[in-house]
């Protein structure tokens, strides 16, 4: 087909990777004015530098080429009412392009109109940070099974404690809940430990690779007594909402860690704190939380027992380009007919 797709930049990116996307996909015409977005701060910096703003005549010229546009890349301003007010402004409008893995909450939280989400395709990037998020996945069950907070703290003293025993992944039985990328990609890494991995979908699938057991959601009040480590690899959606809640954290395995790459609502935060405090739960390595950034309020700072990574593990040099080439990949889909690739769920927003 030779129609072409006018796309226009609307998150920051930088010049050589615009390039970089109309190469890969030459129907891609991919209009950008790079004085109307945001510096970067730093690679993957999809919002740019926040105290950045344009002037009136700027915001209109800019409002203007999202109107244009058969197809946006990236959500303007990362702020869900720019998606709503263009969305609605631009009924030529066909595809969104999210930089995030977890698009489909900025989507949801735009409340647009059922007409709105059957004209537009929304895609996400999940995929892209699969990999770093499996390793801080590995690098937080690893802090709570060898004892960080035991470590720190008697390090602090100066004290040279008698030898105890560290526990070892390799014995260790790890329920991943959700076996999409990112927790497929757990599992293949755990696998290599010699972990007995668990994993939980819905619907009835064959296991990634590295997962030994699959259960539904509905039985991990049975089996979480089993397991000495919980991954959380859920998106944020109304059926994962506080999954891991009281009820659950009651049954647990004393000593449990808790590692969370997906979405901080999947927790309960108030029920994790109480079993942070009693024991129930060792130890929580935490890139993701209900509310972000932490409210400075939060008993989750100080617990001696946690780790807070302010959303900053799927962050990796070369995002950017991996983003850019899944767009041209994707771009190429759309031309051509076919399935698009991580597409939004717009009932469930995943």
């Amino acid at each position: 087909m030779n129609e072409r797709l006018r796309t226009v930049l609307a998150t920051p990116l930088d010049e050589e990777l615009c390039r970089l996307v109309e190469q890969l996909e030459p129907r891609v015409e991919l209009i950008r004015d790079h004085s109307l977005l945001p510096p970067m701060r730093y690679p993957a910096d999809h919002a740019g530098d926040p105290s950045f703003r344009r002037t009136p005549t700027q915001q209109s010229l800019f409002e203007k080429l999202l109107d244009s546009a058969d197809a946006l890349y990236g959500i303007p301003g990362e702020e869900a009412e720019a998606l709503h007010r263009t969305v609605i402004a631009n009924p030529r409008l066909r595809w969104v392009q999210t930089m995030a893995a977890g698009g489909g909450a900025m989507v949801q939280a735009a409340g647009l109109p059922a007409h709105c989400l059957n004209q537009v395709v929304f895609t996400t990037s999940a995929g892209v940070h699969g990999a770093p998020l499996a390793e801080f996945a590995v690098f937080g069950l690893l802090l709570g099974a060898k004892g960080l907070p035991r470590l720190q703290h008697d390090q602090r003293r100066h004290e040279w404690a008698d030898r105890w025993f560290m526990g070892q992944l390799r014995s260790q039985s790890i329920l991943i809940l959700g076996l999409g990328n990112i927790g497929a990609q757990v599992a293949r890494r755990l696998s290599a430990f010699g972990c007995h991995v668990i994993g939980t979908s819905r619907r009835p699938i064959d296991p990634p690779q590295g997962v030994d057991e699959l259960v539904h959601p509905d039985d991990l009040p049975s089996i979480i007594a089993r397991v000495h480590g919980l991954v959380v690899a859920l998106p944020g959606t109304d059926a994962t909402q506080g999954m891991v809640g009281v009820e659950l954290l009651a049954r647990v395995r004393p000593g449990l860690t808790i590692v969370n790459v997906g979405r901080g609502t999947v927790i309960d935060e108030a029920a994790l704190i109480a079993a942070l405090r009693d024991g129930r739960v060792g130890y929580a390595a935490l890139d993701v939380t209900a509310v972000e950034p932490l409210p400075n309020s939060s008993p989750l700072w100080d617990l001696p027992n946690v780790l807070i990574s302010p959303h900053t593990a799927t962050a990796d040099t070369r995002e950017d380009r991996a983003i850019a080439e899944l767009f041209a990949a994707n771009a190429t889909r759309l031309l051509d007919g076919l399935p698009m690739r991580n597409r939004v769920d717009t009932v469930e927003f995943y």
